[in-house]
């Protein structure tokens, strides 16, 4: 059989998953399956660099399981695991901490950004994340990491990491490159369509999640934010709010930018924000109805969960056995 690439991503369990994290990179995950040998993490670890309520973080974590596989992530062709429940994530991650320089973890761009939001809270594992990061990648020899422009700092640090291991201890990992996909939309705030769509503006409705009632999705896109013209056509620059909701009905139908702007030619901002919003809605009613059918099968998500820890361990070890034995531990 023909040895498959190997692509590795995660996401935070720190709250819902927004309808930007499903078009611009859900989707595109559940599209790889048949070409990537794909590992997609649950990251509790990195999540506790922020205070998470203890009870709140587990339903998160099921939840987010739920919506992986609802998103078209089968278990069965992806392994789907919780970061937490491979060892060896702490283990080498502690090895390249070892390996990362003060001054790199430093100039860590998200580093001075979340020091900024949790002035209170500025812990070591806020700073050495990175590390922990690299591991998450370098344990399972990834050829690609899907990264939005925020992150391709840390895929550099990672690589910068695996040359400065490699140069010591020879051709122990494998160096990863960022990985663009082919059709990646980049959703917007619908409030302050100059930020992208996180979690953290729910309060301000500027963000809709994958699981929102079909209501709430509504609201959501009659209030979205505009401008004073009233033609529908995609200019990023000099209309930001209208531009990011041709992107997502274009993400959502397959329309063209161009056939979006044909069809609404002769209508108005009420009319294009109301068809965006039906379309969002029949986009996730089908995730959202299999997530909560998921969620109450408990039993199914265990397996799940546990299947997949088995899988990334068999993988992560290896790598770490390897580690080990080049810098001079001794095999338990």
């Amino acid at each position: 059989m023909e040895n498959k690439k190997v692509i590795l991503s995660g996401i935070q369990p720190s709250g819902a998953m927004t309808l930007g994290t499903y078009l611009g990179a859900l989707k595109n995950w559940a599209t790889m399956a048949d070409e990537f040998d794909c590992y997609y993490m649950i990251v509790d670890m990195h999540a506790i660099t922020a205070r998470q309520i203890p009870a709140e973080l587990r339903k998160t974590q099921l939840t987010q399981l739920a919506t992986y596989i609802a998103c078209g992530l089968d278990p069965e062709k992806n392994t789907l695991f919780i970061q937490s429940h491979v060892p060896a994530h702490a283990q080498l991650g502690w090895v390249l901490n070892c390996y990362t320089m003060f001054g790199e973890l430093s100039r860590m761009t998200q580093f001075k950004e979340k020091s900024a939001r949790n002035a209170e809270n500025i812990n070591a594992g806020l700073f050495t994340y990175p590390a922990l990061q690299a591991a998450d990648i370098l344990l399972y020899q990834a050829d690609y990491v899907p990264v939005g422009d925020d992150q391709k700092q840390h895929i550099e640090l990672t690589r910068d990491i695996a040359v400065r291991f490699n140069g010591i201890y020879g051709d122990v990992f494998k160096l990863p490159e960022p990985y663009i996909p082919k059709i990646g939309a980049r959703i917007m705030d619908l409030q302050a369509p100059e930020n992208k769509m996180s979690k953290s503006a729910i309060d301000d409705g500027g963000c809709v999640l994958i699981l929102d009632k079909p209501e709430d999705i509504m609201r959501a896109f009659k209030r979205a934010v505009t401008d004073s013209e009233t033609s529908v056509r995609y200019d990023l620059k000099n209309k930001p709010g209208i531009s990011n909701l041709i992107q997502i009905y274009s993400a959502c139908t397959g329309n063209t930018f161009q056939e979006i702007e044909s069809e609404f030619s002769t209508k108005g901002y009420g009319d294009f924000k109301k068809s965006v919003g039906e379309a969002v809605v029949e986009t996730l009613r089908p995730i959202r109805e299999e997530a909560h059918r998921l969620i109450a099968d408990k039993a199914h998500l265990e397996s799940a969960y546990k299947q997949g820890a088995e899988k990334a361990s068999r993988t992560a070890n290896k790598t770490l056995r390897k580690v080990y034995k080049k810098i001079g531990f001794i095999e338990p």
